[in-house]
This record gives C-alpha cells, sequence and structure tokens, in this order.
C-alpha cells in the first residue's frame, strides 16, 4: 500500500504538500518543534532520517488549513495619555558615562550575568546600571560616571569567564 501512495502522489502533488507543510510550521509553537525534534533525533537514526522524513510526507495526510486567529482591536489612545505612558527605554541622564569591557559574548557573557558581576562588585542595585550592551568581543556598560569610576577600579584586571577584563571609559 505505501507504494501505491508513492506512485499515486504525483511531485506537484508533493510540492503542495511541502509547501502547505512548511506555511502550517511558520504559525507553529517553537516549544513544541523543538520537543519533537528532540524525540525525533533520539529514535531516528542520523543517516536515515531523510528517508523517514520521504516515509511521513508521503503517508501523512494533507494538513487542514489553519484558522487565522482575529487580533483584539486596538485602544486608540490619545496623545496626553501616551505621554502619561512609561517610555519604552529607559531614558539615560545626560552626564552618565559608558564603559567598555574587553570581553563579550564569545566568553559566554550575558547581559544578567554582567549586570549581577557590576552589582555585587560596586554595591549598586539594577536601577543604577542605565544600558548593558554585550557584543562578540567586548561590552559596553551605562552608569553614572562615579558608578563607571568604580567600575573601572574594581573590575580591571579580573578574570572575566576565562578572560582577564580591561575596563576603561569608552571612546563614545
Amino acid at each position: 500500500m505505501e507504494k501505491e501512495n508513492a506512485k499515486e502522489l504525483s511531485e506537484e502533488e508533493l510540492a503542495s504538500r511541502i509547501s502547505t507543510l512548511l506555511s502550517g510550521m511558520k504559525s507553529a509553537d517553537p516549544e513544541e518543534l523543538e520537543r519533537v525534534k528532540s524525540i525525533v533525533k533520539k529514535n531516528v537514526p542520523f543517516f536515515t532520517r531523510s528517508a523517514f522524513l520521504a516515509y511521513l510526507l508521503v503517508n501523512a495526510r494533507t494538513p487542514r488549513p489553519e484558522k487565522k486567529m482575529e487580533r483584539p482591536a486596538r485602544k486608540e489612545t490619545s496623545n496626553a495619555e501616551q505621554q502619561k505612558e512609561e517610555p519604552r527605554k529607559p531614558q539615560i541622564p545626560e552626564d552618565a558615562k559608558t564603559i567598555y569591557i574587553d570581553v563579550g559574548k564569545m566568553k559566554h557573557l550575558y547581559p544578567k550575568d554582567l549586570s549581577r558581576r557590576i552589582q555585587a562588585e560596586l554595591g549598586i542595585t539594577r536601577d543604577d546600571i542605565y544600558q548593558i550592551r554585550i557584543h562578540d568581543k567586548y561590552s559596553f556598560v551605562t552608569m553614572s560616571e562615579e558608578n563607571c569610576q568604580k567600575a573601572i577600579e574594581k573590575l580591571s584586571g579580573q578574570d572575566i569567564n576565562g578572560r582577564i577584563a580591561k575596563v576603561t571609559f569608552s571612546n563614545k
């Protein structure tokens, strides 16, 4: 019967199924897809996965189109209400300074970890750090000038994720 299914489906029908599945995949729950991928990796040998996919494609029922969810109506706000709302990005004071740290994503440094480390070293709160930007090989932290000076003194020469950090004021 499986051979009959494969012969019955033309290349156009298979291409149509693939197209439908790809469009359905875009709207699927990513966590659920990751869970299923993990199960497939555990149970289907690596070199037979493409044959497994072909078998599924030939024997799968054509998925029914998903119903589009309607978005709730957007609440109209006046300019006065918009001004009362909190801004999305925190405002950085004009007297704030930025420090440069020569450790970044490639050393598995994340904003949350860097924030905690700075808070612990300087004895400050999360609100005292205005902005953290982590790049591949370096990071920038924006704080008050006083906190920046303390950070340069305390963090320079420390081991951060396997790298001895060099901390200076940013050239910006």
